[in-house]
């Protein structure tokens, strides 16, 4: 009896866990819109994306058709089956050319409000009965906590997203913070050398097992051993400081630093720098400092390298054509996923840490995570946060491209209420990215997460560091 009592109480616990992350989820993408001029909710920041409004009638469309289903879900009755289907699915860079839609070809803002509480109110009505028993049975027999988590990490994701989104929008449609940290809140550890680490050769463990009680999207599936060959990683992401050298010794020209596919993307988009520099006005430069000519365009501000020195020493954010390019004028690779992974979590002994640092949760002293604050910091902002091979910045502060092509493990099996959300991405066109922005929600810096974009993507908030084997 006893018995039966805690683990009716345990189960209650982990249900209102649940359903506080749902919740708190619902803020943070409430928060972000927030940031958006009413009147700019119908902009298209970035041309291969949909416009704004979009996102804010997908969030909840998402969550209804996954929560709901057609027959092995709630069996609810929906109010807006039109609206269901409109913002049902988002756009990714590849493929099908942009989209032509215009502001008109969308419902009015208040009809899309009004579709995101009725969705809310309804599926709270219902959670609150059915999320007694965590373990209940929701779509496709899977259990209620899974899809729960599916629908939390699926609108963390977008938070992060359409911060690449706002990021884009013009300075004037957006709403600044009342308090905003424009520079990092302490100066950085001493000076960062560009010396890299060694990494003996040893095994480690790509993907999560199936017994695992861990929630895992389908692509972290099936855990496989990798055995990695010895070699050397930097100790830092590389800076916009070290990516300055690379364009002042005209990496952007050099035609052998890219293979024929980027060298064409860069040269018919007029590509020649990252996408989160400006060059500055002529009278603002200075001839006598290259990195006078370039000013960052942060959330909320655009800040001239010189006004910020600092900024030098933040992740540089590039597409991986970029990345590439520059790993080879410095005579070095990407890493392979495996490479990273052994890196990050491996240790001398052959085991593996939970998280770099090792066992204890990610919090604001080991990395610049969790959404607390909108722009990178130093990459040697945070000594407690090296792994046991003395790697620095793994997790948070950017993203890092991989030269892994995106593809399933051994034993991949699709998700039945979410088929597309891996698959459709097994096309050779979208590469491997580990670690982690400022924008990461803390529950997707487990070591198994995987993100992927295509090479030529410059919107992301990601770095790279490189490799020499």
């Amino acid at each position: 009896m006893l018995a039966a009592q805690k683990d009716a109480s345990s189960s209650s616990e982990v249900s209102r866990g649940l359903m506080e992350r749902f919740s708190a989820a619902r803020r943070e993408s409430d928060a972000l819109f927030d940031l958006v001029r009413e009147q700019s909710l119908y902009e298209r920041p970035i041309a291969e994306r949909h416009r704004i409004i979009f996102y804010v009638g997908h969030l909840e469309a998402f969550d209804w058709n996954l929560l709901n289903g057609n027959s092995d879900g709630f069996g609810l009755t929906s109010a807006n089956p039109s609206l269901d289907r409109l913002f049902a699915f988002g756009i990714d860079p590849v493929g099908g050319g942009l989209p032509s839609d215009v502001p008109s070809d969308w419902p009015a803002l208040e009809a899309v409000r009004s579709y995101v509480s009725d969705v809310r109110r309804t599926l709270d009505a219902i959670l609150d009965k059915a999320i007694v028993d965590v373990n209940s049975q929701g779509r496709n027999s899977f259990p209620l906590a899974t899809l729960l988590n599916v629908a939390v990490e699926h609108r963390l994701m977008h938070v992060e997203t359409l911060a690449y989104m706002l990021h884009q929008l013009p300075l004037d449609m957006k709403v600044r913070p009342r308090v905003l940290q424009i520079v990092p809140p302490h100066k950085a550890n001493g000076p960062i050398v560009a010396h890299m680490m060694p990494v003996p050769a040893g095994s480690i463990t790509l993907g999560l097992s199936r017994d695992s009680a861990t929630f895992g999207w389908d692509n972290e599936y099936e855990a496989q051993t990798v055995d990695v060959p010895a070699f050397e990683i930097d100790l830092f992401k590389v800076t916009n400081r070290q990516y300055l050298e690379f364009i002042a010794a005209g990496g952007y020209d050099t035609r052998a630093l890219w293979t024929d596919d980027d060298w064409d993307w860069k040269t018919c988009n007029g590509i020649s720098h990252p996408k989160f520099w400006e060059k500055q006005d002529d009278a603002l430069a200075s001839a006598s400092s290259p990195r006078g000519r370039w000013s960052y365009r942060t959330m909320f501000d655009r800040i001239p390298f010189d006004e910020a020195a600092e900024m030098l020493d933040w992740p540089v954010y590039v597409s991986q054509a970029e990345a590439s390019a520059y790993a080879r004028w410095a005579g070095k690779s990407l890493p392979t996923e495996a490479e990273w992974q052994r890196a990050a979590y491996g240790t001398v002994d052959g085991g593996a840490r939970q998280y770099p640092w090792g066992s204890e949760p990610p919090k604001a002293s080991l990395g610049n995570f969790d959404l607390h604050h909108w722009d990178p910091m130093p990459v040697n902002s945070f000594p407690r946060s090296q792994s046991a091979f003395g790697v620095h910045d793994l997790l948070g502060n950017g993203w890092e491209w991989t030269s892994t092509a995106f593809a399933p493990f051994p034993g991949f099996d699709p998700f039945p209420f979410y088929r597309g959300y891996s698959a459709d991405f097994f096309d050779g066109k979208h590469f491997v990215m580990k670690g982690g922005s400022a924008r990461t929600a803390a529950c997707m810096l487990r070591s198994t997460f995987r993100n992927w974009f295509q090479p030529h993507y410059q919107n992301v908030y990601v770095g790279f560091r490189c490799v020499r084997r």
